[in-house]
């Protein structure tokens, strides 16, 4: 047997969106401020679910947790991407890739099923609304959350431990701005039976599965709403759930752009670009279409911000002695 070249690499380079010199200022730009603008938008929305008290309620406790979740995907992208393009340096270590695609897998799988957790919200408060403290009980609530992040948790470990034991030599470039997975298995010299097979039952499973709840539950949404006589109850009941609706087409659409975009066309930048899409500008459009289309987030923040405007120019006075 001849020499096998598994030589074993130590970093990998992000070609990024272009390569272009003279994009890459308006990139860091551009992308300095959709981030802040994320984090500033999300955080609201936490603060706004904990400050007000009509707000404790399960569907703004997953949107909490939504927001929160959203804050960590663009953080473990976006402050990499920044860094790159500052230094101009593409380099990111080996175990910096593998923790970036580990957390990667972890927080978008978290998207999908919080979305499906406030779809079954808006299920039961449209098609049993009677019935509705009763299931949706707090305990319900915080065990759908637990469960969400302990089998994406145990999924995105054995993504990652699947990857590890692979080999990787020769080709260390990754055309994207972050080391997505697959972008990562494509340049392993090794066997990707293993990881093909994980990734086929998890989409099924972990991807399928969610989305089909949604689906269902929208579905069954339909048929209670046209069930209403009266076009003022069923433009009530369609607007309890016409911003999660939106906010579940633009993922999901935007997620179906990114495998459409990279099996159609053969550029190297072509899915990184349509990832962006929803790894950057989704998170950044889900706090304005939950507070644009949602008239408890416009009056909670509202409250907040006449909270501020009161306690801001408050001057601590002491009392004279007689």
């Amino acid at each position: 047997m001849g020499p096998q070249n598994d030589t074993k690499i130590s970093e990998f380079i992000l070609l990024g969106i272009s390569e272009n010199p003279s994009l890459q200022p308006v990139l860091f730009g551009l992308f300095l401020v959709m981030y802040q603008v994320t984090m500033f938008g999300n955080l609201l929305i936490i603060l706004a679910t904990i400050s007000v008290s009509y707000l404790h309620t399960p569907m703004y406790f997953c949107l909490s947790n939504l927001s929160f979740v959203d804050i960590c995907l663009t953080s473990t992208i976006i402050p990499r991407m920044l860094v790159n393009i500052q230094t101009q340096r593409k380099t990111i270590t080996y175990k910096s890739c593998i923790t970036q695609m580990h957390f990667f897998i972890l927080f978008i799988m978290l998207d999908i099923f919080l979305l499906t957790a406030m779809a079954y919200d808006r299920f039961v408060a449209i098609c049993h609304p009677l019935h509705y403290t009763v299931i949706m009980n707090p305990q319900l609530c915080v065990f759908l959350v637990f469960l969400s992040w302990l089998v994406n948790s145990l999924y995105s470990i054995l993504q990652s431990l699947i990857v590890l034991q692979m080999s990787f030599c020769g080709h260390s470039k990754i055309p994207h701005f972050f080391c997505e997975v697959n972008q990562v298995v494509q340049l392993a010299c090794s066997d990707s039976f293993l990881y093909n097979v994980v990734t086929y039952f998890g989409a099924v499973l972990l991807g399928g599965g969610p989305l089909t709840g949604i689906l269902y539950s929208y579905c069954k949404i339909v048929s209670s709403i046209r069930a209403i006589s009266s076009a003022q109850g069923k433009y009530k009941a369609f607007s309890t759930c016409a911003s999660h609706l939106s906010v579940v087409s633009l993922f999901y659409c935007t997620s179906l752009g990114v495998y459409l975009s990279s099996s159609m066309t053969q550029t190297s930048h072509s899915t990184a670009i349509a990832s962006a899409m929803y790894t950057v500008v989704t998170p950044m459009l889900n706090p304005f279409i939950y507070s644009l289309r949602n008239k408890d987030i416009k009056s909670a923040l509202k409250r907040l911000s006449e909270i501020h405007i009161i306690s801001g120019p408050t001057v601590l006075r002491t009392n004279k002695c007689p």
